[in-house]
């Protein structure tokens, strides 16, 4: 989908995507100490505003407009700090080894492109610091339920843990995710590695 589609998708509701945050997030972080985060294709924001009220010094980017004002006054409201930022994740570029924790939810989009943004996300991730990926998994397409009918715009665990030169996978694997008024679950890829601590 192009930006302007999205654009249209986020002002033609209130919320487009639960306000809680996601639980793969939810279970995966909460031991972890608060830092700095970064929170690509960040949408709404639901998910940065949430680490924030945790502590976390929280930063989300979203190439959507409407996506990214939605998430500041969401903020606002709700108190909290977050610096939101509207970027093309196939261009942005975070700076190296800054963030203590950086997620990566949902986003599809080709594989050239996608090897892109996550080799700068693995990269973002400072020494001890975590990385986070949840999305629709391939086999969703036949099995579960939701998601894109592309499967050029999936992945499997693996290829996920192939694109994250640099850091050590900690867990691999495919997730259910029960849906609303569906008789079958989603089914997601969920990776999540760690960046060694320098010696």
């Amino acid at each position: 989908m192009q930006r302007e589609d999205w654009d249209r998708r986020y002002a033609e509701v209130e919320n487009l995507w639960a306000k809680k945050p996601n639980r793969f997030l939810v279970a995966e972080v909460e031991d972890l100490p608060p830092g700095r985060v970064l929170d690509l294709a960040c949408g709404e924001g639901q998910n940065t505003i949430w680490l924030a009220t945790l502590g976390w010094d929280a930063t989300g980017v979203d190439y959507s407009e409407v996506a990214i004002a939605k998430a500041r006054r969401r903020a606002e409201s709700d108190g909290v700090l977050v610096d939101f930022a509207c970027a093309d994740l196939v261009d942005y570029e975070p700076p190296e080894a800054e963030y203590d924790l950086v997620v990566v939810l949902y986003l599809h989009i080709p594989l050239v492109e996608r090897r892109g943004v996550l080799g700068r996300a693995a990269a973002a991730v400072a020494a001890g610091g975590t990385f986070l990926f949840v999305g629709h998994d391939l086999r969703n397409l036949t099995d579960g339920v939701g998601g894109p009918s592309d499967p050029t715009l999936l992945a499997t665990p693996d290829d996920i843990a192939a694109e994250l030169s640099g850091l050590d996978v900690e867990r691999a694997e495919r997730v259910l995710r029960d849906v609303s008024g569906e008789s079958r679950d989603a089914i997601d890829t969920l990776v999540r590695a760690r960046r060694p601590t320098r010696l």
